[in-house]
C-alpha cells in the first residue's frame, strides 16, 4: 500500500494515468460549463422571468434554423421526446414559440419563435454580444476566431 501512494505521489497525473492536456482540458471546461450553465439561467430570465435554463438555448437553434420538429430540436440538444415537449409548452403557454402544422408530414408540427419571442430574444441575445466584446476586448481578432473555430469542432465531434 505504501508503494501505490509513493507512486501516486510520483504520478503528477495522481495515478490517473491521464496526460496533463486533458486534465487541463476537464478542469477548464468544467470551469467554463458551470459559468455557461449560470449565464443561460441569467439570459432565460432576461427573455422571460418564468424560463428555465435550457430555454436560451432553444431560442438560438430555433433563430438560426427558422423552424424545427420538436423531435428534431430533442435529438440536437440530446434530451429525450417528453423534455423536449415540456420545455416547448411552456414555452407556447407564454407566447414566445408557436407550433405548425408540417407540409411535408400533417402528424407532425413545426416549432418558430413568435414575433414576441423574436424581439425577446434579440434584445437579450444583442446584449449578450455586447457582454462578449466587452470580456474579449484584449484579445486579438485572430484568437477570438481560433477560439470558435476550435469549439465548433469540439460541438461537431459531440453530435457524432
Amino acid at each position: 500500500m505504501h508503494e501505490s501512494s509513493t507512486a501516486d505521489a510520483a504520478d503528477p497525473n495522481g495515478g490517473s494515468g491521464v496526460d496533463p492536456e486533458f486534465l487541463a482540458l476537464e478542469r477548464e471546461l468544467a470551469v467554463f460549463l458551470r459559468r455557461a450553465r449560470a449565464s443561460s439561467g441569467e439570459m432565460a430570465r432576461e427573455v422571460h422571468p418564468e424560463l428555465e435554463p435550457a430555454a436560451y438555448g432553444l431560442f438560438v437553434r430555433l433563430e438560426e434554423t427558422g423552424q424545427q420538429r420538436a423531435t428534431e430540436l430533442a435529438s440536437y440538444f440530446g434530451v429525450g421526446k417528453a423534455t423536449m415537449s415540456r420545455q416547448l409548452r411552456a414555452l407556447e403557454d407564454l407566447g414566445l414559440v408557436a407550433r405548425e402544422p408540417d407540409p411535408a408530414d400533417g402528424r407532425a408540427s413545426l416549432v418558430r419563435l413568435t414575433d414576441e419571442g423574436v424581439a425577446r430574444f434579440r434584445h437579450v441575445r444583442d446584449a449578450r454580444r455586447d457582454r462578449y466584446r466587452s470580456k474579449l476586448a484584449g484579445w486579438d481578432r485572430g484568437e477570438v476566431a481560433e477560439l470558435a473555430r476550435l469549439l465548433n469542432r469540439l460541438n461537431a465531434h459531440a453530435e457524432g
